[in-house]
């Protein structure tokens, strides 16, 4: 699909140059030929000029200047065009290049997704099938039932990721102000993320009663998709930072990875809809796209600012401050 891709790219590069250059030699052509008439009707106009006429060399000139005036009409009239077709090649070709991007994209969310819905499917499906089959003991069943439940509670956070960025982005989502205690929705955020990866190391450091004005919902999205986030690229051996403490003036947010890290050059684009990092055929790592575009999106809404930063020695600093 990435070769139809790139040749579909090509197609279209080479089409957009040719007409470029098409253009461009129509209009020094058109150039040349009204230049080359106004001199021809300036020469015949004075060869109908009589030499013994008083005004015969003010004639010369008003016509001299009359071919000055076309040439100049001719050039500025030329460039208007130039400017105007550079402008338009560039605006088609950058439309052109983003809706393959897009495309692109959205294609890589469709696999991903189906990834994602798939795999929480089938371990349900396996756990419920083992549970009515066989007679289990009470310990197992009841890991498996634990199971089943992460595996929905992923299902779940999945649905709710790409029904809250389509509401987000179509203006259907009514936020809700209201105060609430952050410190115990970020606990519990916190301990569900423990409970579900044993083996992890975690450091938390959550001040009590940190109160801000928000909606409930999204902000518990904004720190599911944080953790999830550290989870996915860090190793396992590696710990995971959670940090919420009250500043001067504000709320200061952040979780810590011990992963690969984020170049310098796309940690802009890290939080665009439907973006990740790497070549979606080989990618490892679970995720839609969606996770950090939801995190700036809601972050910017409760009037917060979202960044990421190195972690020393290794991996990411992701750093929400909300502004009280």
């Amino acid at each position: 699909m990435n070769i139809l891709r790139k040749k579909g790219l090509a197609a279209a590069n080479l089409v957009h140059w040719f007409l470029l250059f098409y253009m461009l030699a129509a209009l020094v052509w058109w150039f040349i030929s009204l230049e080359h008439q106004n001199r021809q009707m300036t020469a015949y106009k004075l060869t109908e000029l009589k030499a013994e006429d008083p005004a015969y060399l003010s004639k010369i000139e008003v016509l001299t200047a009359e071919e000055k005036r076309a040439t100049t009409k001719y050039v500025l009239e030329g460039l208007t065009f130039l400017l105007v077709i550079i402008v338009a090649f560039v605006y088609v070709y950058r439309a052109v290049r983003r809706q393959f991007r897009v495309s692109q994209q959205q294609q890589n969310f469709i696999m991903a997704v189906t990834h994602e819905f798939k795999t929480p499917i089938a371990i349900t499906k396996l756990n419920l099938e083992t549970l009515l089959k066989h007679r289990l003991e009470e310990p197992r069943k009841e890991k498996l039932l634990q199971m089943t439940l992460l595996e929905t509670n992923r299902l779940n956070t999945l649905t709710n990721n790409i029904l809250i960025s389509s509401q987000l982005e179509g203006g259907g989502y009514k936020m809700s102000k209201e105060e609430l205690d952050l410190s115990a929705l970020a606990k519990g955020a916190v301990q569900e993320f423990e409970n579900r990866f044993t083996e992890r190391r975690w450091n938390i450091h959550i001040e009590p009663d940190v109160d801000i004005s928000g909606d409930t919902l999204l902000l518990q999205i904004l720190i599911n998709n944080l953790l999830d986030n550290a989870t996915k690229y860090s190793p396992k051996e590696g710990a995971i930072g959670f940090t919420l403490e009250k500043k001067t003036g504000g709320v200061l947010l952040s979780v810590t990875d011990e992963g690969e890290g984020i170049p310098i050059e796309e940690r802009k684009m890290i939080f665009d809809r439907f973006y990740r990092i790497g070549n979606e055929t080989v990618r490892k790592a679970k995720g839609t796209g969606l996770g950090l575009y939801l995190c700036k999106k809601i972050a910017i809404d409760h009037n917060a600012d979202i960044m990421v930063t190195n972690n020393t020695p290794q991996g990411s600093i992701f750093t929400i401050y909300f502004k009280l």
